[in-house]
């Protein structure tokens, strides 16, 4: 038996007491629905060994690009993807895009009265205690005379089938629709892994609606711009969808920001660009209206730009979609939208919703309280989850108390589709969200969407949507052409707080690396020595460990522990300084700057996190350097990636950064190793284990004919101008890309301070460095101790000069920062 044929078998026969539900793929005669009947011989063949395999490809896929969702409440964790997609014939999907269409004209439509003429409210078509209930509304531009006639540029709506498979609005998202990268990226991980079935299918590809989504942004200028600067505005890295921000503003080409890197100067937006303001001229949101400007909303943000709604109002910035929108995702009015639709378009509402009640209408508080045990109470700007776990009786006194900020509604029985779980396929319900763009003069809904199967009531696992072409000859999405835009060319910006991620990029990928080498070298001392410490080889990895414990911090175990102890330097994510943390920062600070990588970047992290899979999964110590070699390997891919950027000050950053970072490391190690001596054989151990962690054993043999003393090693790794891993060499590096950035003038504080080490290098008397006082080197004591502090001084001047953009952004309200959670995620 295939997947297909058990999951027909199962569903045609439903459990006692079990309400059947509409089925995506399986009719219920038992006969494949209309839209699988053509993929019939691909799919019904496939089974439960090729899931499991194609669900494994998946994983690794998406580990590979990086993608992640931070579920409420939780950090960012891995984004799931089901196997099996959401597939629609062209018939079928027809009547949904023209009801989607006509929602997107109706919501337009209501925004502009409920910001400008309030018809709706006057004439008692919607209550005003709904509009006015709900955080959403954004009093301060409410203004008639400076209304945005077309305020909704892109709109998200879920979607349910009811029992009979007739689709229903569950929600409409306009504040800060999120998703739509996500929907992208399914479509390209599910057309790698299941290629047959994809080719198959004969469906509508998602490219050209990107291309009419940055023609739409770059038409929302105002006026007749050449070529206008369009932003994608993001409450950070710490988002929840902040892949899906990073995906769009790079498949758009729009640089992603953060509310610190804009500016208002007498009413117009500029971008903060190293040594000059650039101006803004359109604003794709991703905060949430109430956090868009401290002036004249949330006084405690720190996520918005002082002046934004100033220069709203003044027309001289578009905002994408416009900072009112947040009142339209208010389930309060889904039972006035038929008769607002009758009034503003003049035509019956499509899409019907699900059937909701609001409470501040009397008729409508009986009918939710007679049926609370049947109903969905939400709050209407609240989770719809998130009185889930409140008792009947205290539920009851919340709505009393309150009646105007509840709604009831109908719990949908949705309809269900195959969703893999290790057990196979079984049915989940699914729900369906879909977009909607105004594209010229109409609205386009996305021939597909995002769906999502509902394994339990807190795990989704979304699914890639298949909507069939009618005719093979079709246009993809319906777009033979996209509007012309500008051919002009447009110089990017990069923003201080770019800079800075890249600069930290450089370091923490150089931290890491030098760290996992030096893992590496001591592994193996201790693989021949651990239970031997008397011997030579025993004091020599003595030695490392105190060199890895310099680095890394020390060690929560005890002595004769190393193997706790490597594993911990490697997973221990806690452990300040050890190879986990480094990962940790390294990830956080690519995050912030998603859009101006390659998506080569991530694969680093899928070799780095199956290595770490690898480790926790095995006990034996072999796994150690097992898994700390194929760590390298990932991280040094990045070295890979940078090399092929463009020579831009971000470039400059990532390699200044790295240049300065090895340069300490270095001080550091040959502080830990060669400062001391401690007999021939152990100093000649360790010199080798040193100089195998610095990749630098080879040229040393080469050039000393294996004769390894504390002056070669010193003199090779110090003062060797042509040696990658020297400090010299370092250094010598790090003034170029000094030089590259924006702000460097020759003599700023960075590049003086940069050059007296250089000086100071070129001075240096290795014989005298390496002389023995006692059982100490002092002068390499000091020259080491006294480098390292003018290195850390010329990081600080460097942040300083090129990362600082004015003081870090501060709440201007009592209450102090907030926690926010992006809304419509």
């Amino acid at each position: 038996m295939t997947v297909l044929r058990d999951y027909a078998a199962a569903v045609t026969q439903p459990a006692l007491g079990v309400s059947a539900r509409y089925d995506e793929v399986v009719a219920p005669d038992g006969s494949l629905r209309t839209a699988w009947k053509g993929l019939a011989e691909v799919a019904v063949g496939l089974t439960e060994a090729d899931l499991r395999r194609v669900h494994g490809e998946i994983g690794r896929f998406l580990s590979d690009d990086g993608v992640t969702y931070a579920r409420p409440g939780r950090g960012h964790g891995r984004w799931r993807l089901d196997p099996v997609p959401l597939v629609i014939d062209a018939a079928a999907w027809a009547p949904v895009e023209v009801g989607l269409a006509q929602r997107a004209d109706l919501l337009n439509a209501i925004l502009v009265d409920l910001y400008g003429e309030q018809r709706l409210l006057a004439e008692r078509i919607v209550p005003a205690a709904v509009v006015f209930g709900h955080s959403g509304y954004t009093r301060v531009v409410a203004r008639p005379e400076a209304i945005d006639p077309r305020p909704l540029v892109l709109a998200a709506t879920d979607l349910g089938r009811d029992a009979d498979g007739q689709w229903r609005v569950i929600a409409d998202r306009a504040q800060a629709p999120s998703g739509i990268g996500y929907a992208m990226e399914n479509r390209r991980v599910i057309s790698r892994v299941m290629p047959e079935l994809y080719r198959e299918a004969g469906l509508h590809r998602m490219e050209p609606y990107f291309w009419a989504l940055r023609s739409a942004l770059i038409q929302s200028a105002q006026g007749d711009l050449a070529d206008p600067r369009v932003v994608v505005l993001s409450p950070g890295s710490q988002s929840e969808t902040a892949y899906d921000q990073a995906f769009v503003a790079s498949a758009l080409g729009f640089p992603l920001v953060e509310g610190s890197d804009l500016v208002v100067r007498d009413g117009w937006v500029y971008l903060r660009a190293p040594g000059r303001l650039e101006r803004v001229d359109v604003i794709l949101r991703r905060v949430d209206a109430a956090w868009s400007d401290p002036l004249e909303l949330r006084g405690d943000s720190q996520l918005g730009v002082a002046g934004l709604v100033e220069a709203v109002r003044r027309g001289r910035v578009r905002v994408v979609n416009g900072l009112g929108a947040g009142v339209l995702e208010n389930p309060g009015l889904l039972p006035y939208l038929p008769a607002a639709c009758e009034a503003l378009l003049g035509e019956p509402l499509r899409l019907a919703s699900v059937p909701t009640w609001w409470c501040g209408d009397p008729d409508g508080l009986e009918h939710v309280l007679d049926r609370l045990d049947d109903l969905v109470v939400t709050e209407i700007d609240g989770r719809p989850d998130a009185l889930a776990d409140v008792a009947p009786d205290e539920l009851r006194a919340r709505v009393l108390a309150a009646p105007y900020r509840y709604v009831g509604q109908e719990a949908l029985p949705l309809s269900q589709s195959p969703t893999w779980s290790r057990g196979g396929a079984r049915p989940a319900p699914v729900t369906l969200r879909t977009f909607t763009l105004r594209y010229g003069s109409a609205y386009r809904p996305l021939v597909g969407g995002m769906a999502s199967g509902w394994l339990d009531a807190t795990t989704p696992t979304s699914k890639d949507v298949w909507v069939l072409k009618a005719n093979a000859g079709d246009a993809d999405q319906g777009l033979s052409g996209v509007l012309p835009m500008t051919a002009a060319r447009s110089v990017p910006a990069t923003v201080p707080r770019v800079l800075e991620d890249m600069f930290w990029f450089g370091r923490y990928a150089e931290r890491v690396e030098d760290l996992l080498r030096l893992v590496l070298a001591a592994h193996a001392l201790a693989e021949d020595f651990v239970t031997r410490p008397r011997s030579t080889g025993g004091a020599s990895l003595s030695v490392l460990m105190g060199a890895v414990h310099r680095m890394a911090g020390p060690s929560p175990y005890v002595a004769d522990d190393l193997d706790s102890d490597f594993r911990s330097l490697l997973l221990d994510g806690g452990r300040v300084g050890g190879v986990a943390y480094g990962l940790d920062g390294l990830r956080d600070v690519l995050r912030g700057v998603r859009d101006q990588l390659s998506p080569d970047t991530w694969h680093a992290f899928g070799a780095t996190d199956r290595a770490i899979e690898a480790l926790e999964g095995n006990p034996h110590s072999h796994q150690v350097a097992e898994s700390a070699g194929r760590m390298l390997t990932g991280i040094l891919s990045l070295q890979g990636v940078t090399a092929s950027m463009i020579r831009d000050p971000s470039w400059h950053a990532i390699g200044l950064g790295r240049s300065l970072e090895r340069a300490l490391q270095v001080c550091h190690l040959l502080s830990a190793t060669t400062t001391e001596r401690r007999g021939i054989d152990v100093d000649r151990e360790v010199l080798d284990a040193v100089l195998v962690s610095t990749e630098s054993a080879v040229t040393h043999r080469r050039r000393y004919r294996g004769y390894v003393r504390p002056a070669g090693v010193v003199e090779l790794l110090l003062m060797d101008a042509e040696n990658p891993r020297s400090i010299a060499f370092s250094l010598a590096t790090a003034r170029d890309h000094l030089a590259g950035l924006p702000g460097s003038t020759g003599s700023s504080r960075p590049e003086r301070l940069l050059a007296d080490l250089l000086d100071e290098l070129a001075q240096v008397d290795v014989a005298q460095l390496v002389t023995i006082g006692g059982v100490e080197r002092p002068h390499l004591v000091r020259f080491l101790a006294g480098f390292r502090v003018t290195l850390e001084r010329v990081a600080d001047a460097v942040a300083e000069v090129h990362f600082a953009s004015g003081p870090p952004p501060r709440p201007l309200g009592s209450l102090g920062s907030a926690l926010v959670s992006e809304a419509g995620s």
